[in-house]
C-alpha cells in the first residue's frame, strides 16, 4: 500500500514516514510545505510532494495521485492563532478529504484528538483546536471514504511501549507519538478499524491485538 502522509514534517508524521519507509509491506510519499524539508527526505530515498494545506484541493489531489491511502496528521501547532487552526486543522483536513475522493483514494486515516467527539469535555484553553478536529472528523464520517479516526491522548516524545488502550470513550491519558505512528500503520489494513473512531492512550495490550477489539 502506498501511503500519502499529510503533515510529514510534524512530530507524529516524522515517526510515521520513517517507519513506513522501513517496511516491506508499504511505501510512502511525504507531503511537506518547504523545499528544504523535501530535500532532507529525498536524501533518505523518500518520495515527497511540496504542498501547503492552504493550497487548492486540485493541488493536494495531484500530490496524492497514485497512492492507496492518505493519513492526515497535520496540525497548525500550538504557536499559531485560531485563524491558522481553522485553515489547517479544519479546512485543510476537509480539503484533503475532498482531494482523496478526487484522486480516487478510498482509505483515509485521520489523527484527531482525545474526546474531540465529546463537546462537554473540550479544554477551554484550546477550544478552537477541538472545534476544528470535531468538525473535520464529522466531515470524514459523512464522506464515502473508508475511514478510521484515531483520537490520541496527551502526546509524549518518550519511546513507545507497543501497548495501547483503545475505546470509544477514554476521559484522559497520554501516549507516545511513536506508538501513535505504530497504531496508524497497524490500522491501515486492519478491517476492524474501518468506519471506526476511537480514543487512544497507552495501555497493556499490544497494538495489533487492541485494534481487533475496537
Amino acid at each position: 500500500m502506498k501511503v500519502f502522509v499529510v503533515g510529514a514534517n510534524g512530530k507524529i508524521g516524522k515517526h510515521l514516514v520513517q517507519m513506513l519507509s522501513e517496511t516491506t509491506k508499504h511505501t510512502v510519499k511525504a507531503m511537506v510545505r518547504k523545499e528544504e524539508q523535501a530535500k532532507f527526505l529525498q536524501a533518505k530515498g523518500i518520495e515527497t510532494a511540496i504542498i501547503n494545506l492552504e493550497d487548492s484541493v486540485d493541488k493536494i489531489a495531484g500530490g496524492a495521485k497514485g497512492c492507496d491511502a492518505i493519513v492526515f496528521t497535520a496540525g497548525s501547532g500550538g504557536h499559531t492563532g485560531a485563524d491558522k487552526t481553522l485553515l489547517v486543522d479544519l479546512d485543510g483536513a476537509v480539503k484533503t478529504i475532498e482531494a482523496a475522493a478526487q484522486a480516487k483514494i478510498k482509505r483515509f486515516i485521520m489523527v484527531s484528538a482525545l474526546q474531540a467527539h465529546r463537546r462537554e469535555n473540550w479544554s477551554e484553553a484550546i477550544k478552537p483546536y477541538y472545534v476544528a478536529k470535531s468538525y473535520a472528523d464529522k466531515m470524514l464520517e459523512q464522506s464515502n471514504l473508508t475511514y478510521t479516526i484515531i483520537r490520541p491522548g496527551g502526546l509524549l516524545d518518550s519511546a513507545g511501549t507497543g501497548n495501547i488502550l483503545v475505546a470509544e470513550d477514554i476521559k484522559s491519558g497520554t501516549i507516545s507519538r511513536e506508538d501513535v505512528a505504530k497504531t496508524i500503520i497497524s490500522s491501515l489494513d486492519e478491517g476492524n478499524t474501518f468506519y471506526k473512531a476511537f480514543d487512544l492512550v497507552s495501555g497493556e495490550i499490544p497494538i495489533t491485538e487492541a485494534l481487533k477489539l475496537v
